[in-house]
């Protein structure tokens, strides 16, 4: 009999080596799981990063945040020469529908560096960022000229670094122009949509804004208006000077009455 129960305990011990190796060996297989995951996450985030400008960011204060950028130039239905730096509409426009669609996306940050580009493509992603129904927050680095002046305006609350600079001239167009009266008339349509808008989602009243887009005394070669960082906050055009620290603790703010009204 006792050496019946000493193979039990022997046998007991036994199990119980075997559990707590094979549960240190299923820690250690998760764990690197874990890893492997985490790793091929950060390359997939690189990657999109790289080809579209692109970011998730992690989870702070308990919201998610999506990070756009609108870079060089605002590319149209042609595609611009391949030294070029371009935003491309077909990539941003699904994205900002992603994010209107999606439960997890609080808010969305646009950082801007742009000499502007194609009109049509430029308002069609500003009248997407300015329909959104979360919070979003715009940054201006070093410029958003030309159709970048909407893009930049589009958000809820825009900051401009600054020695961030921003070009607002009239409409122009490349190729062939036929000239008749009926040219004239559709370039000031064009130009009246880019006026409202800007006008809508800014604190600028429409007769300044039309005066500094048709004075002839700033550009040596241009009609227009080049405005300095604290400029485009004094006209009305920017809501405030700041950086990336101000910008997401703006948006985190925002979110945070965003949720409270929500409830």
């Amino acid at each position: 009999m006792k050496i019946q129960e000493e193979t039990d305990v022997k046998e007991y011990q036994i199990r119980k080596k075997k559990s707590r190796e094979q549960t240190v060996k299923n820690m250690e297989n998760k764990e690197k799981a874990v890893r492997e995951t985490e790793l091929e996450t950060t390359k997939e985030e690189d990657e999109h990063v790289k080809e579209m400008g692109m970011l998730s960011l992690d989870r702070r204060r308990n919201h998610q945040i999506e990070l756009l950028t609108i870079i060089g130039e605002v590319e149209g239905h042609e595609t611009v020469s391949g030294s070029t730096k371009a935003t491309k509409y077909e990539h941003l426009l699904p994205k900002l529908a992603q994010i209107e669609n999606s439960v997890q996306t609080d808010g969305v940050l646009i950082l801007l560096n742009t000499l502007g580009g194609d009109v049509e493509a430029g308002l069609a992603i500003a009248e997407m960022i300015a329909s959104l129904s979360k919070p979003t927050v715009s940054l201006v680095l070093g410029g958003s000229h030309s159709i970048g002046v909407p893009l930049a305006v589009s958000a809820d609350y825009s900051f401009i670094v600054p020695s961030g600079t921003m070009i607002i001239h009239p409409v122009r167009m490349n190729g062939m122009v036929i000239g008749v009266i009926q040219t004239y008339e559709y370039f000031e349509r064009i130009q009246e949509r880019i006026l409202n808008f800007i006008v809508t989602n800014s604190r600028i009243a429409k007769s300044h804004l039309k005066k500094l887009m048709l004075d002839t005394s700033k550009l040596a070669k241009d009609v227009g208006t080049v405005l300095d960082g604290q400029e485009t906050v004094d006209c009305g055009l920017i809501d405030a000077i700041g950086g990336i620290s101000d910008a997401l603790a703006k948006l985190n703010e925002m979110i945070d009455e965003f949720q409270i009204r929500s409830c």
